[in-house]
């Protein structure tokens, strides 16, 4: 599983012109499923983004995690994460997981974090979605579940 970690002032997600989720403080997380994850994968990244501690205290310092700070979290599926562009010019999305195992890992994935308390809020699966995020500082993470970067 990857995922590109946002810390924002505010999130939307919009499908066909409606907000499908939106959110004040917090973290934007762009998902990707790949072929070989489980269920260990979402224990990992969802422990990791939720315990992250990149929001300022009162001295200035990254000390502080979501849930410290009473943050909400935007979950977007980007199945575009597993695009692989070492050949040629068009990526490739051989290691991406099939729509129907990738959908039951990112609701998962979304459970896991509602059950750390956080508010979260999604886009819809495979939809055509336009996101609008306020990077705070910028603050921009990569999580891969498998490696390291």
């Amino acid at each position: 599983m990857r995922a590109v970690v946002q810390r924002v002032k505010k999130s939307s997600v919009t499908v066909d012109g409606s907000i499908a989720g939106e959110i004040g403080k917090g973290l934007t997380v762009l998902l990707g499923v790949g072929q070989e994850d489980s269920d260990r994968d979402i224990d990992y990244l969802a422990d990791k983004i939720i315990n992250l501690r990149i929001f300022e205290d009162n001295n200035g310092k990254m000390n502080l995690s979501l849930l410290e700070v009473g943050g909400e979290l935007l979950v977007v599926s980007q199945f575009t994460l597993y695009g692989d562009c070492r050949k040629g010019r068009r990526p490739g999305y051989d290691r991406a997981a099939r729509p129907e195992a990738a959908k039951a890992l990112y609701e998962g994935f979304v459970e896991k974090c509602r059950g750390f308390g956080v508010k979260v809020q999604t886009g819809i699966f495979q939809a055509e979605m336009l996101v609008d995020i306020s990077n705070d500082g910028p603050v921009t993470l990569l999580l891969d579940s498998k490696r390291e970067f």
